[in-house]
């Protein structure tokens, strides 16, 4: 794990979450566990409608907490449009301690680094039934309400849960964005790291 990256993991405190998200938590948590006990592999699909904030925010880190934990998953993410990973999200990434390049074009496609021996996670906006991504046995996540109430169907997710986040978009072009989308990615990685540092493996 990257130095920075694994400070900024051990001192979030995850047990400082409502009691009503640690319901919703518990639920991912178990499902975690089922596919631990049966010996399948475990993909989480993170999807939210433009697939540039919430959805990309949770793959990454859920990804990141897996290898944390020393648990083998596989993460991705998908939008119902496809738009562009946006870019104060990504730096948000890159100031909490991930390695980060890119390449150039409307929708760059980002090499985010979270371990030295690990993959690099690419990330990009995409569809959540992208080719790229699992057609069969994964659980999808809905991470804003937008898409959870219009895409009542998840074709190939074996399992559906409804995590949704506030949109930190509603602060882009103020003087609050930077500490906006920090708070956000923070939450998100404070959920992540109590569903994985609950699992009785």
């Amino acid at each position: 794990m990257i130095t920075q990256l694994n400070q900024f993991i051990e001192g979030l405190d995850s047990n400082n979450i409502a009691a009503e998200r640690k319901v919703l938590l518990a639920s991912i948590r178990s499902y975690i566990e089922f596919k631990l006990e049966s010996g399948k592999p475990i993909q989480l699909n993170f999807i939210c409608t433009h697939n540039s904030r919430r959805s990309q925010l949770g793959q990454i880190w859920a990804q990141t907490m897996g290898c944390y934990y020393g648990l083998d998953l596989q993460t991705f993410s998908g939008g119902v449009e496809v738009t562009a990973f946006n870019k104060t999200a990504v730096e948000t990434l890159k100031s909490q301690g991930f390695h980060i390049a890119e390449s150039a074009g409307e929708n760059p496609v980002y090499q985010i680094q979270y371990a030295a021996d690990k993959p690099k996670i690419h990330a990009f906006s995409k569809l959540f039934d992208a080719e790229s991504n699992p057609s069969k046995n994964f659980a999808a996540i809905m991470t804003c309400s937008h898409a959870d109430e219009n895409c009542p169907f998840i074709p190939g997710a074996e399992k559906r849960f409804s995590l949704t986040y506030e949109d930190p978009k509603l602060s882009d072009g103020t003087a609050l964005e930077k500490e906006t989308y920090l708070q956000r990615s923070t939450e998100i990685a404070r959920e992540m790291k109590y569903i994985f540092s609950g699992l009785k493996i």
